[in-house]
């Protein structure tokens, strides 16, 4: 089992109130990619006296402090995840914002293989595939 971001936040001395451990907690069990709003949102139902500006300075928090990290899509708001799960390409639905997470062994190759090519070692990249559903 991974780490929570509650564990993490311990592990680098970063300072948990109340309010930030729900924040966290939220953050950790969601398996999406939410924005600010849809965190406070989700927050607020656990405790109504978190602001959105106490929920935007913990993602801040947390995101400098390497624990969460920032995804700025094309055409949307600022989308967070938990900066721990392997490397995975994203594939973002243009009309509905779902965000479908992949990895392609054939991809990471060619990837590889580009960069030798220029004489580059990979040390990271990121992929973002933009897209609609066909219709069947």
């Amino acid at each position: 089992m991974s780490e929570t971001i509650e564990q993490k936040c311990l592990a680098k001395g970063v300072k948990l109130t109340d309010q930030r451990r729900i924040i966290a907690r939220v953050m950790s069990e969601a398996n999406d990619h939410p924005d600010v709003d849809e965190l406070y949102m989700r927050v607020s139902k656990i405790d109504p006296k978190i602001s959105i500006a106490t929920v935007y300075r913990t993602v801040k928090l947390f995101e400098e402090s390497g624990i969460l990290t920032k995804h700025e899509f094309k055409g949307g708001k600022a989308r967070y995840e938990e900066l721990n799960e392997g490397h995975h390409d994203h594939l973002i639905d243009v009309k509905t914002g779902e965000i479908i997470e992949f990895v392609d062994d054939e991809i990471e190759k060619l990837q590889k293989k580009v960069a030798e090519k220029y004489g580059y070692e990979l040390v990271d990249h990121k992929l973002e595939l933009y897209g609609v559903k066909k219709n069947k």
